[in-house]
């Protein structure tokens, strides 16, 4: 049969340039300007800027029956009387009246129209999508085809290429264009799975009018109070038809899979959106996911047949790749998969499918004396275990197997020993089988009647509900025999006297072959498809699925709401490993913020001592015992000379308390000199003294009378900026000290972050502490180093940051990664400042200095020490740092890099003249981060500065992988 829309399909664009554009334009609707071709497959579009406004002209050839042009421009007058619809373009008239023209250019009969131009942002150069983007593209698709649901023309009824009734033709008559031998295979293959899956299914797809190109390309969109693209205009009504109403969202869904990181679950919310405002049937679900496989195949054979015609096309030949990526990403699930995550997704997957019953498949074991192992997260076996390691799954299995006579791993358990480290995407942990260790020659038993298949290393049962796959079995009967039910399949291999494994799979779906593991994003769709064999076995084995909605939940319920969690859907983390924490999921993240655990996590050599001490004793520091007397000595040690006396204490902001309750105390003043935009704690003394407006938005008109902030010596935002700045900020401290002088009350001393923390790790101006610091000295004051967050090797080029301004203070303070995690911080003072307490009485830290703390402090020095994580700081921070300034000289968003070491700073900015921070973008970067597996946070008293303090034991190949990723997500369009 020949298709009048294939013959469509052969035709090349209209012979058409800019020039001859603005003289059709000039003549027939007498407007001028600079003109801009505008992308297309078949037709030819060009925007006019005119003074009256911007138009787009449409030139399509005579071949294209006039009616149907009719229709376009009907639809858009239809839409354009509906209430909350999609802006969508209106038709503007020629000079004569006409809304379509009958042109002729060099010989070639065209007709052309004009429309107004909608202003916004297309989707297509996007690499990724964020969710609420993908959401908006469903809802502003159902809300196009409700707008459209009553509408009628007669130029609707037409052949067209791109309708997905065709596909099966289209395809089939353009495969020829594909030259690659190995993808026109595939896309033959695609089409003919697809279409099986439909052809029950036709007769119950509604039909009405649709726009049937709904795509990245063919919106424009507006960005959201938090920088997002929400998509709210439709242009481009070509493809206007009468047509299945699914096929509609179909075509959306397919745009979308070249934004999916390899995930086709993407569309998902698009789904769901389409569906709240146009709900679909239980018929038109389950055809969505054949019909996406449908477009996907006739959008790369029709870009082959295109570029043959017209080589030079700059729109085609500039979206094949995408074309293909969508291909590609469309046949890389089972279509059973797809339609199960479509039902679940909208509400829909009533019946997930009842467990296969049947005989016992192994009737001679005794499922009491089975041992079922763990290998989650959370797992007892990975604890002091090097992991991942190949092959330490098999080593822990030998190891149960030693014990129990028979053991079992967990059906749909997130395997830990799966998880990758540094991998941008979720990686395959969740098991979709068991395995089980059993002496060799263990009969196996058919649990359900079916035909016998074999495999390498195995064989299936194919069954009336399912197949069951087996691996490491010798069978008994032959290939094709029927099996009834309590028949012997074979034998557990093996030589005898030895175990062998069993690897034991369901898979409802006979025609395909299912994987041992896949991602936790595919996993409840899989494990709707491939369900437990625990029935079959005859004991529980599978995991428990994680909580971790209904976990938040809980301690939203009873932890204060003030004690805030990363992230608004923070993922639940139980495990840790060097500078990557992991989820429930098996699911890695590199850890960019944690400079609490400044070795890294789960060392095992704190854990070794920290458990050696418990044993022991624990107990608070007034009981005389040898480590808080060593720990003490050490970290004098590491102060300069003359600061001989520490204090123990339980965190920072205990430090910072105590070290102003020294000053006032040496100095018999109280008021005290801090920095706008510090931190240094949330007691009441040291919040006093905290003016970040990040932590707290009231911090600049809630300080006591006896705080007097300073202008903040911020050298890139700042008053005065650059290294040339110092005097100009000592000098602007003056007016606040003859203030104080003239009050008569005196200054009882200052405290500041040598490098500045909060603000984005910003260094001070050259010299700036020391003048500071002798004008605090000659009025009697104590100058105090907060340490706490920059401090202790974690800028690699000096232990302590006032190091770094060549300054000694009278007080230290110090706390976050001297404990690796363990509360434990430290004041270091002069003899006589630390006696001048005791005329308050004495002091008393209930945990600070006790023998487990102690042990710990000393244990973090001698590891950082023999690990040499100070020069680790320093050689991968400045590395780092090269890297995150080459982003700067690409991407305009970046404004500057701050820091040094393992104290970093990223500081984003909306224009670099004005410093307009960019603080919605910084958000949104964060969570894209987190998406590709890395934990990051904004900082700065705008938030838009990444806060980049990982665990000093970061290794070159993990800095490199969070700058791969930003750049990744800079590079995503902004």
């Amino acid at each position: 049969m020949e298709y009048a829309f294939l013959r469509r399909a052969e035709l090349s664009r209209p012979d058409v340039n800019a020039e001859d554009a603005a003289s059709l334009i000039a003549a027939h609707y007498g407007l001028s300007g600079p003109i801009t071709e505008l992308g297309s497959q078949q037709d030819r579009n060009y925007r006019i800027e005119a003074a009256s406004g911007r138009f787009v002209l449409k030139i399509c050839r005579a071949d294209y029956a006039t009616i149907e042009l009719e229709a376009q421009n009907a639809a858009l007058r239809h839409i354009a009387g509906k209430a909350d619809v999609p802006r969508v373009p209106k038709v503007v008239a020629a000079g004569n009246g006409a809304d379509i023209l009958l042109v002729t250019v060099r010989g070639e009969d065209y007709q052309i129209r004009l429309l107004d131009y909608i202003d916004g942002q297309p989707l297509t150069q996007r690499k990724h999508l964020p969710t609420v983007t993908v959401a908006a593209l469903g809802t502003l698709g159902g809300r196009l085809a409700l707008a459209l649901a009553d509408f009628t023309h007669p130029g609707l009824s037409r052949d067209l290429q791109w309708d997905l009734r065709n596909a099966e033709p289209v395809v089939g008559h353009l495969l020829s264009a594909v030259k690659d031998a190995d993808r026109k295979q595939r896309i033959g293959r695609a089409m003919d799975a697809a279409m099986r899956r439909l052809d029950g299914l036709k007769p119950e797809l509604r039909q009405q009018a649709i726009h049937h190109d709904i795509t990245d390309d063919n919106v424009v969109s507006l960005p959201n109070e938090s920088g997002q693209l929400i998509p709210d205009g439709v242009i481009d009504f070509g493809d206007v038809i009468n047509g299945w109403l699914v096929a509609d969202l179909a075509v959306t869904c397919a745009s979308l899979l070249h934004h999916a990181d390899g995930d086709p679950t993407i569309i998902l919310p698009a789904i769901k959106a389409f569906h709240d405002v146009f709900p679909l049937t239980a018929a038109e679900l389950r055809a969505l996911w054949p019909l996406i496989v449908a477009r996907a195949a006739v959008l790369e054979a029709s870009s082959e047949q295109q570029l043959a015609l017209d080589p030079d096309n700059g729109y085609v030949s500039g979206n094949i790749d995408h074309e293909r990526q969508i291909f590609d990403v469309a046949v890389s699930v089972p279509s059973a998969v797809m339609e199960i995550a479509i039902l679940e997704a909208v509400g829909q997957l009533d019946d997930p499918g009842a467990a296969i019953t049947g005989e016992r498949l192994l009737p001679e074991i005794e499922v009491s004396g089975i041992a079922v192992i763990e290998l989650d997260s959370q797992s007892d076996l990975f604890d002091g275990v090097q992991w991942p390691q190949p092959g330490l799954e098999d080593r822990l299995l030998l190891e149960a197997s030693r014990e129990n006579a028979a053991v079992s791993t967990r059906y749909g358990e997130y395997r830990l020993n799966r998880t990758v480290l540094r991998s941008p995407q979720p990686t395959e942990t969740c098991t979709l089988h068991v395995d089980l260790v059993l002496p060799a020659g263990t009969s196996v038993s058919a649990p359900f009647g079916g035909i016998l298949k074999f495999t390498d290393g195995g064989l299936i049962l194919m069954g009336r509900d399912a197949a069951l796959h087996l691996a490491g079995i010798d069978a008994l009967p032959g290939p094709d025999d029927f099996i009834h039910p309590g028949q012997p399949l074979g034998l557990v291999a093996g030589s005898a006297g030895e175990n062998g494994v069993l690897r034991v799979q369901l898979c409802r779906d006979k025609d395909i072959v299912p994987p041992p593991f896949v991602s936790p994003n595919h996993a409840a769709a899989w494990k709707v498809l491939c369900p437990s064999p625990a029935k079959l076995l005859g004991f529980d084995c599978d995991a428990p699925m994680p909580q971790s909605a209904t976990l938040l939940a809980r301690r939203q319920n009873h932890f204060a709401k003030p004690q805030k969690n990363y992230y608004e859907t923070p993922p639940q983390i139980e495990r840790g490993l060097r500078e990557h924490m992991i989820d429930v999921e098996g699911r890695a993240y590199l850890d960019m913020v944690n400079n609490v655990t400044i070795l890294g996590h789960g060392h095992p050599r704190l854990a070794d001592a920290v458990h050696r001490q418990w044993q022991r004793l624990n107990t608070n520091s007034r009981f005389h015992y040898a480590s808080v007397a060593e720990f003490s000595e050490r970290l004098a040690a590491l102060a300069p000379e003359g600061l001989d006396t520490v204090f123990l204490v339980n965190s920072g902001s205990e430090a910072n308390d105590l070290a102003l309750r020294l000053a006032w105390a040496a100095s018999g003043a109280r008021n005290m000199l801090c920095l706008l935009e510090g931190y240094h704690g949330w007691s009441v003394a040291s919040d006093a003294v905290s003016t970040s407006i990040a932590d707290n938005p009231q911090a600049l008109t809630t300080r006591p009378d006896w705080v007097y902030p300073v202008i903040s010596p911020n050298t890139y935002r700042g008053p005065f900026r650059g290294p040339g700045s110092t005097a100009a900020y000592v000098d602007a401290l003056i007016p606040v000290l003859e203030k104080l002088d003239g009050g008569g009350e005196g200054l009882a001393g200052f405290i500041c972050e040598c490098v500045y923390g909060n603000a984005g790790g910003i260094p001070l101006p050259p010299g700036y502490l020391k003048d500071i610091y002798a004008l605090v000295r000659a009025r009697g004051g104590v100058c105090i180093a907060d340490e706490v967050q920059v401090g202790y090797g974690r800028l690699g080029h000096h232990f302590w940051g006032f190091e770094e301004q060549g300054v000694v203070p009278d007080i230290i303070t110090v706390a976050k990664g001297m404990g690796n995690g363990h509360p434990l911080g430290a004041v270091i003072t002069t003899k006589a400042i630390a006696d001048a307490l005791e005329k308050e009485g004495y002091f008393f830290s209930s945990a600070g200095g006790s023998p487990v703390s102690s042990v710990v402090g000393l244990t973090v020095l001698d590891i950082m020490r023999d690990e040499g994580l100070q020069e680790n700081a320093r050689a991968v921070g400045d590395h780092l740092k090269r890297r995150l300034q080459a982003l700067g000289q690409r991407f305009p968003l970046v404004g500057a890099v701050h820091g040094m070491g393992l104290y970093l700073g990223l500081e984003f900015v909306l224009d670099r003249e004005t410093l307009a921070p960019a603080t919605a973008q910084t958000a949104v970067i964060c969570d894209r981060l987190l998406q590709l597996g890395v934990i990051m946070q904004p900082t700065g008293d705008y938030l838009n500065v990444l806060k980049i303090k990982p665990p000093l034991c970061l290794s070159l190949g993990s800095a490199d992988f969070f700058a791969d990723m930003l750049e990744r997500v800079l590079s995503e369009g902004w």
